[in-house]
């Protein structure tokens, strides 16, 4: 891949944007290598968590503006096109079986926004600076809007969309859309905590549980009986989850571990 940068750390797979000299701002490149990536997960069932971050200065500054001068010539159709393109690089993230977790720092603008919001945990070095500057470009957030109102709060979301102002990690933790906010050094560690704990968990349990949030964003009310006894019902028979109860009610640890 000629975008990304892609390392095992036993088992997990750290994933880092790899355009510094643009502040890894995405082209159609990235899209389609990110949403490769993602979307093939019999390769990434090895790892346990993901974590997602940015080379040299920032972690990702939106759509790169060479891409973006092309985009000035598309039709509409074309720009449609394009468009969905991005929208399932998102949704193939957000969907991903591995909880993602988000390393950011630096500039975050416009799309790059969308990449934190599909983070399962997104951490933040306190100096960032975030912006959903599409407004002062004349254009609209609208791709990553769905992924934006499920994490941020509507309230904050509408006013900066609307003002395109540039916000800080405390206002980013404060909305929702990030989990922890500090130093470098504290960011690295609260990292390391949450591999550490996820690593404790059923691997199967993890990955299922994570479909079932994103699932109870689609069905209805009526639907989350059944479904919701049934993921549990699953999981109390299968293999994970036998030795999971085995290993409680006998005291000890199971073997995952």
């Amino acid at each position: 891949m000629k975008t990304l940068v892609t390392k095992e750390d036993k088992n997990i797979l750290w994933v880092s944007l790899n355009r510094p000299e643009v502040h890894n701002a995405f082209n159609q490149e990235m899209i389609q290598e990110l949403t490769l990536l993602f979307s093939d997960t019999a390769p990434l069932n090895k790892y346990r968590a993901i974590v997602l971050s940015g080379e040299g200065e920032s972690f990702c500054a939106g759509a790169d503006l060479n891409w973006m001068k092309s985009m000035v010539k598309y039709n509409f159709e074309e720009n449609v096109e394009d468009a969905q393109k991005l929208f399932v690089m998102f949704d193939v993230m957000k969907n991903c079986p591995l909880p993602i977790i988000g390393k950011i720092h630096g500039n975050v603008f416009g799309g790059g926004l969308g990449l934190v919001a599909i983070c399962d945990i997104a951490v933040a070095e306190e100096n960032t600076k975030f912006c959903f500057s599409e407004a002062k470009l004349g254009l609209v957030p609208s791709v990553i809007s769905p992924f934006i109102r499920r994490k941020m709060q509507a309230h904050i979301v509408r006013e900066l969309f609307l003002t395109a102002e540039i916000f800080n990690s405390k206002k980013a933790l404060e909305s929702g859309l990030l989990h922890f906010a500090g130093s470098k050094k504290d960011c690295e560690k609260y990292i390391q905590e949450k591999i550490d704990l996820i690593s404790k968990c059923g691997k199967q349990a993890v990955s299922t549980t994570k479909k079932l949030l994103n699932d109870l964003e689609t069905i209805s009310f009526k639907e989350l009986k059944t479904e919701t006894s049934s993921v549990i019902a699953r999981r109390r028979v299968s293999e994970e989850g036998q030795e999971g109860l085995k290993a409680f009610l006998e005291k000890r640890k199971p073997n995952w571990l």
